[in-house]
């Protein structure tokens, strides 16, 4: 118990500071572009359609897509930090890849888009050890790479934070963690346990609703989904890792509300 305390202070500290840190640059960097005609804003209020609703909406719409798109940004940067306080955290694997084992992913990607298989875990213990001839250096940079020095165990993710894929994309996505997986169990060894993950930091069904992305689900497995609350509590290393994140956010949102009033005001009376 006395561990876990410290643990929960730093994650709502990390929280806290990467609110109040986003809400200050994305109202400095949104104030100084107010003459811009090239600045994040003014660059996407030429909607005709939208303009024509009214300047407050015109506005209001170019905020909030700048503000989604940043707002990604920053938890995917607070993911990062919360992870680096249970796990060792890197961004790229390096090794090799045999032709086999490349021709072999291929395989399964394309049965997966033709739906002649469901993705499995068990699919991608099968590249082990394929190939003894041809090599080629590979190295697959990682949203996330981390080592549980606890258990061992090795974690390749890769975050979306709504999970909203098209289907060539969610194939992409599989392919490169696919390929992340093979050059790291050959250069770690049999011996070794490396799991894929597609993670998201909220639900767009909704916290607690069933997951139905099936595009991202023609490409994986139920077992490699971290969604949501799951993703959080995982990084958190914490049942209680997603309310505790949520919890913190909650009380230092209102840094963002006043960013945002103040970004709106400065344009609408600009």
């Amino acid at each position: 118990m006395s561990q876990q305390i410290p643990k929960e202070q730093a994650i709502r500290s990390l929280v806290k500071a990467s609110v109040s840190s986003f809400a200050s640059g994305f109202e400095t960097r949104h104030v100084a572009e107010v003459d811009d005609p090239n600045g994040t804003i003014n660059m996407k209020v030429h909607n005709v359609f939208i303009a024509v609703l009214g300047t407050d909406i015109q506005y209001y719409t170019a905020l909030v897509r700048s503000l989604d798109s940043s707002l990604g940004n920053m938890l995917e940067r607070l993911a990062i930090a919360i992870a680096e306080l249970s796990y060792t955290v890197s961004n790229e694997v390096t090794g090799y890849l045999t032709v086999e084992q490349t021709n072999e992913i291929a395989r399964l990607l394309e049965a997966y888009k033709r739906r002649t298989k469901r993705p499995e875990v068990a699919d991608y213990e099968a590249l082990l050890g394929l190939g003894n001839g041809e090599t080629r250096s590979a190295r697959h940079d990682s949203d996330y790479y981390l080592h549980d020095a606890e258990t061992g165990d090795h974690y390749l993710i890769e975050l979306k934070i709504g999970g909203d894929l098209d289907n060539k994309k969610a194939r992409s996505e599989k392919e490169a963690l696919l390929e992340q997986y093979t050059i790291l169990r050959n250069a770690l060894g049999p011996d070794h346990r490396v799991f894929i993950r597609f993670a998201t930091a909220y639900n767009r069904f909704g916290e607690g609703a069933a997951w139905k992305q099936e595009r991202v689900r023609q490409f994986f497995a139920d077992d490699e989904l971290l969604i949501g609350r799951d993703f959080w509590d995982f990084v958190c290393k914490s049942d209680d890792g997603y309310a505790l994140v949520l919890d913190e956010y909650k009380k230092n949102a209102p840094l963002i509300i006043d960013a945002l009033n103040n970004i709106k005001g400065v344009y609408l009376e600009h």
